[in-house]
């Protein structure tokens, strides 16, 4: 999986450094009104998956947390249908993945798990919140990076290319409606390790 080739150190470990005091899991509710312009500006529809990305702690107190995490969105997919799965890449990064075609339930989703851990301690593994979007043979991201309290775009084409003026253009569009990172050498590229799939795949 080439999820992180390039971004293990700028979203794992370097970017501790780099990190702001910014990141705020409120700022993840920016995506209910960016689905909406997503689609009526752009023609963009939600891929219906979104995704939670942190690393773990050797820990029993950590471990209860991820338990409480998926404690919440068990009753959260008895309430709204949102459907949840648990991954862990090659390299030992840990997904909550969901599914639902309601945007705002996925986003209210990832915003309980992404509080939780905030509020029992573990912000800091935080490191990515992820949006699917599709648009004819087009996929886009928005990602959120925990470490830098901001969205940037991300399009990939294939395992390791990508569409450079899609996320340009997607940047124009959701300035000021989105936080957007305004150093593109943060738009790190979180490659499907598949032609069609998803990063967090």
């Amino acid at each position: 999986m080439g999820l992180f080739d390039s971004v293990r150190a700028a979203l794992g470990i370097s970017a501790e450094s780099d990190a702001t005091s910014r990141a705020d899991p409120d700022d993840l509710f920016g995506m209910s009104t960016a689905y909406l312009t997503m689609e009526a500006d752009l023609g963009f529809d939600p891929s219906n998956e979104a995704a939670l990305c942190f690393s773990s702690v050797d820990s029993t107190d950590f471990a209860d947390t991820v338990d409480a995490v998926e404690a919440i969105l068990t009753a959260g997919e008895e309430e709204t249908g949102t459907e949840f799965r648990r991954h862990t890449d090659g390299h030992g990064y840990n997904w909550v993945i969901l599914v639902d075609d309601d945007p705002e339930d996925l986003v209210t989703s990832v915003h309980f798990a992404a509080d939780e851990f905030i509020e029992r301690g573990y912000g800091s593994r935080l490191l990515a919140a992820l949006f699917g979007f599709r648009k004819d043979g087009d996929r886009a991201y928005w990602v959120y990076s925990f470490r830098r309290g901001a969205y940037y775009p991300f399009s990939p084409q294939g395992t390791s290319n990508r569409n450079q003026q899609l996320e340009f253009k997607l940047e124009s569009v959701l300035n000021g409606e989105l936080e957007i990172e305004d150093d593109e050498s943060y738009w790190y590229p979180l490659w499907p390790s598949t032609r069609d799939g998803h990063p967090w795949n």
